[in-house]
C-alpha cells in the first residue's frame, strides 16, 4: 500500500511522512467515520461520548468551510484512523484511532493543519482536546500553548435549577420563522464577540449549524422577550440520546443582571424534559468567566478541556 500524492491548494497532503496508508480529503460520505473516530476518543478520554453526527454534519455544511480542502482523512485500507480538519484557517480537530497511535499520525495531522492556517492566512491555529489525553501530551510536545479552558457541566439527575422571577412584561417563547432566526443570531453574535477574538459569524454558517442541523425544531430556539416584543435573549437547545444540551447561551447587554439567562435555562432544561431528556448539560469557558455561576445553580462539571494553539506564521511546518 503507498500513500496517494494530492495537492490541496499548495498545501501537500501527500504522503504527511506516512508509510502504509493513503491520504484524501474528506467527503460528506465520510461524516459517519469521523464520527465512530472521534466518539472512540472521547469514551477513551473522558468516559462517555459527547459528540453527535449531526455536529460533524453540520459544521461541514457551513458555506465557510470546504472539505475539499480544509480538510484530511488517514486511511488503512478503507478504515478511516486519522483525520483533521481547519476551519477559517483558525479552528482544528482532529483525532486518530488509538489502535495507530506512536505511527507518526498525530504529528503529521497536527503539521498539515499548521500549513492549512498558514495558507489560509491565520497565523494561528488550534484545537480543544479532553484534559491529560493523548492529544493534549501531544499538542504539548509540539510547541502548542493554552489559550483557554473549557467545561462540560451536567444538572445531576432528578435535580433542577431553581426559577428566579423576571421582570414582569418579559416572556420566554419558542421561534417561529425567519424574522425570529434572524435576531436570535444577532443576539448570540453581539454577546459572543464581546469575549471572543474571531469574525462575526455570517447568519448563513449559524444557519446551518442551528437551523439546518439534523434533528432541529424551531422550538429548540427558545427566546426571551421583552415587555416591547423585541428579542432580547435565546437559548439553543439540542436533543439527543436522553440529553437536552444547550448549545449557546445569550442575553443583550444591557438587559443582563435581570435572571434573563437564568429563565432561560430554566426552560430550556424543562422543555427537554418534557420532550424524554433526563439529562440536562451545557459547556463555558475561561473567556465568558460563568463557570462559577453554573455551579451555583447546581451543575457538575463532567469534563475539562483545553484550547490549545500555534502561532504559524514563526516558521513553515
Amino acid at each position: 500500500m503507498t500513500s496517494t500524492h494530492l495537492d490541496v491548494d499548495d498545501v501537500e497532503i501527500n504522503d504527511l511522512g506516512l508509510t502504509g496508508y493513503t491520504v484524501r480529503p474528506l467527503t460528506p460520505d465520510d461524516a459517519h467515520a469521523v464520527f465512530d473516530l472521534m466518539a472512540a476518543g472521547e469514551l477513551e478520554t473522558i468516559g462517555e461520548v459527547a459528540i453527535e453526527e449531526a455536529d460533524i454534519v453540520s459544521d461541514w455544511q457551513r458555506p465557510s468551510f470546504d472539505l475539499a480542502t480544509q480538510s484530511i482523512g488517514v486511511f488503512d485500507g478503507d478504515h478511516l484512523v486519522g483525520y483533521a480538519e481547519v476551519a477559517s484557517g483558525r479552528y482544528a480537530d482532529a483525532a486518530v484511532d488509538a489502535e495507530h497511535r506512536g505511527r507518526g499520525i498525530g504529528t503529521a495531522l497536527a503539521l498539515w493543519t499548521q500549513r492549512v492556517s498558514r495558507r489560509d492566512g491565520a497565523g494561528l491555529v488550534g484545537q480543544p482536546v479532553p484534559d491529560a489525553s493523548p492529544g493534549e501530551h501531544l499538542l504539548r510536545d509540539l510547541g502548542y500553548e493554552v489559550l483557554w479552558t473549557s467545561w462540560v457541566l451536567e444538572m445531576p439527575q432528578g435535580k433542577t435549577i431553581e426559577p428566579q422571577p423576571i421582570p414582569e412584561g418579559y416572556s420566554i417563547r419558542p421561534a417561529e420563522g425567519e424574522a425570529d432566526f434572524l435576531a436570535a443570531h444577532v443576539v448570540v453574535e453581539d454577546a459572543f464577540l464581546e469575549w471572543s477574538n474571531r469574525e462575526r459569524e455570517t447568519y448563513e454558517d449559524f444557519a446551518a449549524q442551528v437551523l439546518h442541523r439534523p434533528g432541529f425544531e424551531p422550538w429548540h430556539l427558545r427566546l426571551m422577550t421583552a415587555p416591547s416584543g423585541e428579542i432580547v435573549g435565546t437559548s439553543i437547545l439540542q436533543l439527543s440520546e436522553g440529553c437536552g444540551f444547550v448549545s449557546r447561551l445569550a442575553v443583550r447587554r444591557e438587559q443582563r443582571h435581570r435572571g434573563l439567562a437564568r429563565a432561560l435555562l430554566v426552560d430550556s432544561f424543562a422543555v427537554a424534559r418534557e420532550h424524554g431528556a433526563h439529562r440536562s448539560e451545557l459547556s463555558t469557558d475561561s473567556r465568558t468567566g460563568a463557570l462559577s455561576l453554573y455551579e451555583k445553580v447546581g451543575m457538575e462539571v463532567t469534563s475539562t478541556w483545553r484550547h490549545w494553539a500555534k502561532n504559524t506564521s514563526e516558521s513553515p511546518a
